[in-house]
């Protein structure tokens, strides 16, 4: 018997991920949004270090060939990006955070409500 393509089985993965991710951020209730922006910022913080590392990727040494330069210069590129997006994910989780947690605060009446 043949085996499965390792880039169809990571594939799949991928697909039933975004199925599963899917109704699962839709079927949260409301109650539970600010809880689930939480745990998404820290996901995303992890995220920030494993870009940093490879951002932070030692180059080639300079005997080394033109495929391994690349392959570094890849990983630089990739670790930038992957910092630039998830550090926008966690702004963006905050302010989102920060707005719900408005939501349960007491309104203060006007002054003139509070005179009579």
């Amino acid at each position: 018997m043949e085996a499965i393509d390792p880039i169809i089985y990571r594939l799949a993965i991928f697909v039933l991920a975004i199925f599963v991710g899917y109704y699962v951020v839709w079927s949260v209730t409301p109650a539970l949004h600010t809880p689930l922006m939480a745990v998404t910022n820290a996901i995303s913080s992890v995220i920030i270090v494993g870009a940093l590392i490879a951002a932070a990727a030692a180059a080639p040494a300079s005997g080394a060939d033109s495929a391994a330069s690349g392959a570094a210069w890849l990983a630089k590129g990739s670790g930038a990006l992957a910092v630039a997006l998830a550090s926008v994910n966690i702004f963006g989780g905050f302010l989102v955070t920060r707005r719900m947690l408005a939501m349960y605060k007491k309104k203060e009446r006007p002054a003139a409500a509070k005179a009579h």
